[in-house]
């Protein structure tokens, strides 16, 4: 892999601690700013629903930019919010700046990802996708953690500050190593892009990547009250099992990595029905600390091992698409990201506890199952002619 995809990884850590410390962070928010538990946990949701309209928004609108100078611009937006949202003391302004935050990241992740699959050449996406990804477990592995002990020391802004702190040197490593687009490189035909990103068999696979990145953040994004008003832990607890979420995740990242390039469908085979167990054995088992422990870190695991392969075949299918697939995959992961703590935030504000979430991730997991993962597992292995699909 070109040490540039790793700087992009190093930049994607970096957002990617930004939208996913919430969840350690979403009590001292509440608190301070004076709203509700449900209504904090909105923030996730936010941010989420606006990756959803930034990631095809930005990548059509940067699609004549430079990739170097599309990459620099989305960065330093996010990085300016970061440092607004440190000082706000409105829930409202809070709320904007998520919007304007996560509009930033899609374009950076969807242009990162169309720049990440190209260096790394036609029958390697899934490994470049994976060190990008790398970057979001990585977040969930140390970022988040550290963005909970610095909200329990010092307040949750001091994770605002560090998360633009964070984000400045990876922008000026972006400057030096990602190469200017070469003179005379043809404009992608955004038109030609978005009729090939049509195909039935495309949208199905990005129904089932939303569905199962759902069901992952309908759990993450209240882990820290299921495992403190459920399972019994201390707060302090709480970024221990942050952290084994995230080692869980980054370990899911890696398998996929490593087989979605040639493989990818044992990994949904074996894979879907085991995160539907988990999600249904965590639920049951929720007030048991230590098997919360063990779960905890093996549905990190099973989500993004199966959420990341998904993610690679929207890619292999969207190869007609170079400059849009990417923007594309944004879209699946955070509609699951957006759809997932609404559905958690609906069940805990109807009063079914903490526990309840739990049950919703299960039942996305089962829709997923039901409405294609297993069928889609045993089709053909080309999407068109001429894209072949790794069995």
């Amino acid at each position: 892999m070109p040490i540039v995809i790793y700087i992009l990884g190093l930049a994607v850590f970096a957002q990617g601690t930004s939208e996913f410390m919430l969840a350690g962070l979403i009590p001292d928010i509440a608190a301070d700013l004076r709203v509700s538990v449900p209504a904090a946990g909105a923030l996730t949701s936010t941010f989420a629903a606006g990756m959803i309209l930034g990631a095809p928004l930005m990548a059509v609108l940067s699609l004549r930019w430079p990739r170097r100078s599309a990459l620099l611009v989305f960065l330093t937006v996010f990085v300016a919010v970061h440092v607004v949202g440190a000082v706000t003391g409105s829930f409202g302004i809070l709320l904007a700046t998520r919007v304007v935050g996560a509009v930033a990241n899609a374009g950076f992740l969807a242009v990162g990802l169309a720049t990440a699959t190209g260096l790394a050449g036609p029958h390697a996406k899934g490994r470049a996708a994976a060190v990008l990804l790398g970057g979001v477990t990585l977040a969930c592995v140390a970022g988040v953690p550290v963005g909970a002990v610095l909200g329990n020391l010092w307040g949750w802004r001091s994770a605002y500050w560090a998360v633009a702190a964070v984000s400045v040197p990876a922008a000026l490593a972006i400057l030096r190593s990602v190469p200017p687009t070469p003179p005379g490189t043809p404009v992608p035909d955004a038109r030609r892009e978005l009729r090939a990103l049509r195909r039935p068999r495309l949208a199905v696979t990005l129904l089932l990547a939303a569905l199962v990145n759902g069901a992952t953040f309908c759990t993450f994004t209240y882990l820290a009250p299921l495992v403190t008003e459920v399972s019994g832990y201390g707060r302090a607890w709480v970024p221990a099992l942050l952290a084994a979420f995230g080692l869980g995740s980054f370990a899911g990242v890696t398998v996929a990595g490593r087989l979605s390039d040639s493989r990818p469908m044992p990994v949904l085979v074996a894979g879907g029905p085991a995160l539907l167990a988990g999600w249904l054995l965590f639920a049951a088992t929720a007030a048991i600390a230590p098997v919360a422990f063990l779960l905890v870190l093996v549905q990190g695991t099973l989500s993004f091992a199966v959420g990341a392969t998904l993610i690679t075949l929207v890619l292999y299918r969207a190869a007609d698409a170079p400059s849009l697939g990417g923007s594309f995959a944004t879209v699946a992961l955070n509609v699951g990201a957006a759809i997932g703590p609404l559905l958690g935030g609906a069940a805990i504000g109807a009063g079914l506890g903490y526990r309840s979430p739990l049950w919703v991730s299960a039942l996305l997991v089962a829709l997923a199952l039901t409405v294609g993962l297993a069928p889609t597992a045993r089709r053909d292995r080309t999407d068109a002619p001429g894209q072949p699909i790794p069995s």
